[in-house]
């Protein structure tokens, strides 16, 4: 472990993680703290305004930015989000957002610099692979695209799951194409999002695996709402629930469905 790594963090937990799975922002905090990673949660955090910046609405999508930088800037500690999808807009969009900003704009690249994917900070930052993290289940990977494409982090997830005792990991088919959620795309493009799903599902169908894992919410909404409609016993996790110390709760995929 890195000796000179930060030990005091602010979680950036995401909106849909706070309404939708907040074990998997629980087991974030305590898989950092099991670390010897102190973890402040800032009081007033709301949606990134990514939603907005993908459909347009810049203006908007700049309130939310501002109104997010005020709420993280009260510290100088590391951001983790965990979260590929919402930690590509902190550390790549609020910038480009805000660039002609005078006040907002230097802040953007401050938050920016500090900011940190929770994988990423774990194994390039804390310079951890292994949380000495035990399971006993079949699991498969399904790298999301901000995550890959728009943050660069392919070996950090696979390097901590490689390292979970018990745990066998079976490589997924294609496994970076898009499970076709994409946000307000799964909405705007419902009929391609769900041709796309249907072929990321066939694809973890084929693994046999217990359980699918991400490091976004949003591509497990997806996935698994996918999966419980088809009949399939098969979970879908963030990855931080595979390394959590705490004892597991059973989790179903219908909790993902409105």
């Amino acid at each position: 472990m890195n000796r000179d790594a930060p030990r005091h963090v602010q979680l950036f937990a995401t909106c849909l993680i706070e309404t939708l799975r907040p074990e998997a922002g629980m087991a974030v905090v305590r898989v950092l703290e099991k670390l010897g990673v102190t973890v402040d949660f800032p009081r007033g955090q709301t949606c990134c305004g990514q939603p907005a910046f993908n459909g347009g609405a810049w203006d908007d999508a700049r309130a939310m930015a501002k109104y997010t930088l005020d709420v993280l800037s009260k510290s100088d500690a590391p951001i983790i989000v965990p979260s590929g999808s919402c930690a590509d807009m902190l550390v790549h969009h609020y910038p480009e957002l805000l660039a002609s900003d005078p006040k907002y704009g230097a802040r953007a690249e401050n938050i920016s610099a500090r900011t940190f994917e929770f994988t990423q900070f774990l194994v390039d930052v804390l310079g951890v692979t292994n949380v000495d993290a035990h399971q006993n289940e079949r699991i498969t990977y399904h790298p999301s695209c901000h995550l890959l494409r728009g943050l660069q982090i392919t070996e950090p997830p696979r390097k901590l799951l490689e390292n979970v005792q018990g745990v066998q990991v079976i490589d997924l088919p294609n496994d970076t194409e898009c499970c076709g959620f994409g946000g307000l795309f799964a909405i705007k493009m419902a009929n391609i999002s769900s041709a796309m799903l249907d072929r990321k599902l066939d694809a973890i169908e084929s693994t046999r695996a217990q359980t699918v894992i991400g490091c976004d919410v949003s591509c497990l909404l997806h996935i698994g709402g996918g999966l419980h409609r088809r009949g399939l016993q098969i979970e879908s996790k963030h990855l931080a629930e595979i390394l959590d110390p705490a004892p597991k709760v059973q989790i179903s995929n219908e909790m993902y469905l409105p």
